[in-house]
């Protein structure tokens, strides 16, 4: 009956004087320990979460959270491994009864993990440029980012011949010289047109074949790029460290989370090993265990 009225401090305590002698770690090491719980029960307090009633997706929201914030990949590695030593001792204890940890991936594989924009979050990036000459070429490239996961190396070498609006596609040369064609959503065809129509032809100050052309009417760069994108991040006040490589990883994720099979994404994203698309699975899997939990009888 004890253990029902033991706050989260008293029980921090006890976990980390646990660490400190059962285990005998170093005192440094038992200050990083006690600085991730503590953030963690900050976050149960915000999201009105019980730590003793915590399930695996209210623990993988927040390593979500971490990594998004910008936290170094060890970082992040540490703090999955606090959250299973911490509910490890819980279940032990009988402080809890069900470990939420038990299924979490190890640290390594979470090292792998892209991160990626929720739809809302990509929403909100796209419609941050302006009704300008400048702003009608960067919603254009932003959609395009969003639309096809493209590189950024791939987008600032795309021509103006690549595209098929009418159609709705896009051919783009990948590693190795290699062509893919790849669709065009509704947004970005009605984007790319808007640019095309009103303002690239007030950009170009010399003749160019480049899709996307600077202020001067020279080929825009991939700095060029990474510049446009993270200027807007900031304007719609995003907390991710933002990256063209980023649009690429929510492209592949929002495709499978809807649905998509992998082998159609591998051939979007240009890979040309099924293994390196599978990085993206987790999301299916995590959507397959939702879907379970809530449907299975005996889940």
């Amino acid at each position: 009956m004890r253990h029902r009225s033991l706050s989260w401090k008293e029980v921090l305590s006890m976990f980390l004087e646990f660490l400190s002698v059962e285990k005998g770690l170093s005192s440094n090491t038992v200050q990083s320990y006690s600085q991730d719980l503590r953030k963690f029960f900050l976050f149960s307090q915000k999201e009105k979460l019980s730590w003793r009633k915590a399930k695996e997706e209210d623990l993988v929201k927040w390593i979500h959270q971490q990594g998004r914030a910008g936290l170094s990949s060890r970082s992040v590695a540490r703090m999955i491994s606090s959250l299973k030593s911490f509910y490890k001792f819980l279940t032990r204890d009988g402080i809890v009864q069900k470990n939420p940890t038990t299924n979490i991936s190890s640290p390594r594989v979470w090292l792998s993990l892209p991160h990626f924009l929720t739809l809302k979050e990509v929403e909100k990036l796209l419609d941050q440029p302006e009704e300008d000459l400048r702003g009608l070429r960067d919603k254009a490239m932003l959609e395009i980012l969003y639309a096809t996961g493209l590189r950024v190396s791939e987008l600032v070498s795309l021509k103006v011949r690549d595209m098929n609006l009418e159609e709705g596609f896009l051919i783009c040369r990948g590693k190795g010289g290699k062509e893919r064609i790849v669709p065009l959503g509704n947004s970005a065809v009605k984007a790319l047109n808007a640019y095309l129509e009103k303002a690239r032809p007030l950009l170009l100050r010399k003749e160019s074949d480049s899709l996307f052309i600077t202020g001067r009417g020279g080929a825009l760069t991939r700095q060029g790029v990474w510049k446009m994108l993270k200027k807007y991040a900031k304007k719609a006040q995003l907390d991710i460290q933002i990256s063209p490589h980023i649009l690429r990883h929510t492209f592949a994720t929002h495709l499978l989370e809807r649905g998509a099979d992998l082998r159609s994404v591998q051939i979007m994203l240009g890979h040309s090993q099924i293994t390196t698309t599978q990085i993206y699975t987790h999301v299916s899997r995590r959507q397959l265990r939702r879907i379970y939990d809530k449907f299975h009888p005996r889940a």
